[in-house]
C-alpha cells in the first residue's frame, strides 16, 4: 500500500482528534483513538487479561467464547494475572447473543487473526453496530510476531473461506502453525502436532498479516459491506484501525 494513502488516513484522524483534545501536548495518536471514537455502550471481544482503556463515560460488556474459568484452562500462561469478567459467553465471530444495531461500537483487539472466517466476522461486526458505529480493530503485524515466518493469507484465500466455508482449509491452518511457529521439521510431527492443537480446540492464529496485506483487505470490503476506514495507524507490532459502519449498511 503506497505510503501516501497511509498519511491520508492519518491527516484525516488527526483534524478529529484535535477537536477532543486540551490544548496541551496532543498524546501519540494511537492513545488518543479511544478518547476521539469510543463513546456510548459497546463491547470488546476476547479482552482477557489487556481489555482496551476506554474513556470516562463508555460502557463496555465483555465477551469470550468461554467463562473466566474455562479461559483458565485454555490459558495456562495467565494463571498469575487477573482476566476481565466475561459479561456474554458467545462465539465472538458470529456474536449470535449480541442483539442487531444495539452497540455504538465493537472493540477487537489481537482477535479478528483468531477467526476463521474473517470477512464474516468484519459482517457480523457491522451487524451489531448502530449505524455510524464504530469497530476498534487492533491487529498484530505478522512481521513482528512469532508469526513472521509464515506466508501472509492472501485476500482471495480469505473470500474463498467465505464464500466456501472455513472448514476447506481448516487443518493446512493447524499444519502450518506447527510447522511455522511450533517448528516441527518432520511431516509426522507437525501432524501430530496439529492433531493435538485440533483437539484441544486451541484458539490458533488462522490468518496472518502485515499493514499492507490487512489495508488491502479492509480498502477491497469497505464498499462491500458498507464501513469506511476513518484511520489507520501502527502501535508498536500491533496494526490499529478505526472503521465506521455507513448509514446504509
Amino acid at each position: 500500500m503506497k505510503a501516501g494513502l497511509i498519511r491520508m488516513f492519518r491527516r484525516r484522524i488527526w483534524r478529529r482528534i484535535r477537536k477532543c483534545l486540551p490544548p496541551s501536548k496532543p498524546p501519540r495518536l494511537v492513545q488518543a483513538l479511544p478518547a476521539a471514537y469510543l463513546r456510548g455502550t459497546g463491547c470488546e471481544i476476547g479482552a482477557l487479561h489487556n481489555p482496551l482503556r476506554v474513556p470516562a463515560g463508555a460502557q463496555v460488556s465483555y465477551i469470550d467464547r468461554f467463562p473466566v474459568s474455562e479461559l483458565r484452562a485454555q490459558y495456562p500462561e495467565l494463571e498469575d494475572v487477573a482476566l476481565v469478567p466475561v459479561d456474554i459467553v458467545t462465539d465472538g465471530e458470529k456474536l449470535g447473543a449480541v442483539a442487531d444495531a444495539s452497540q455504538d461500537f465493537v472493540i477487537a483487539r489481537n482477535f479478528i487473526e483468531h477467526c476463521e472466517d474473517p470477512i464474516g466476522t468484519l459482517k457480523h461486526f457491522l451487524r451489531v453496530l448502530k449505524p455510524g458505529g464504530i469497530v476498534y480493530l487492533g491487529v498484530p503485524d505478522k512481521r513482528h510476531t512469532f508469526d513472521s515466518a509464515r506466508p501472509v493469507t492472501p485476500l482471495q484465500h480469505l473470500i474463498e473461506d467465505h464464500e466456501l466455508g472455513p472448514e476447506r482449509s481448516r487443518r493446512a491452518h493447524f499444519e502450518e502453525v506447527a510447522r511455522f511457529c511450533h517448528h516441527m521439521q518432520n511431516d509426522d510431527d507437525v501432524r501430530r502436532c496439529a492433531d493435538d492443537l485440533m483437539a484441544r480446540n486451541y484458539s490458533i492464529h488462522f490468518h496472518v498479516w502485515s499493514l499492507r496485506e490487512m489495508l488491502e483487505l479492509l480498502l477491497f470490503l469497505g464498499g462491500r459491506i458498507g464501513f469506511e476506514i476513518e484511520a489507520s495507524c501502527i502501535n508498536g507490532a500491533e496494526d490499529v484501525f478505526i472503521l465506521r459502519k455507513t448509514p446504509a449498511a
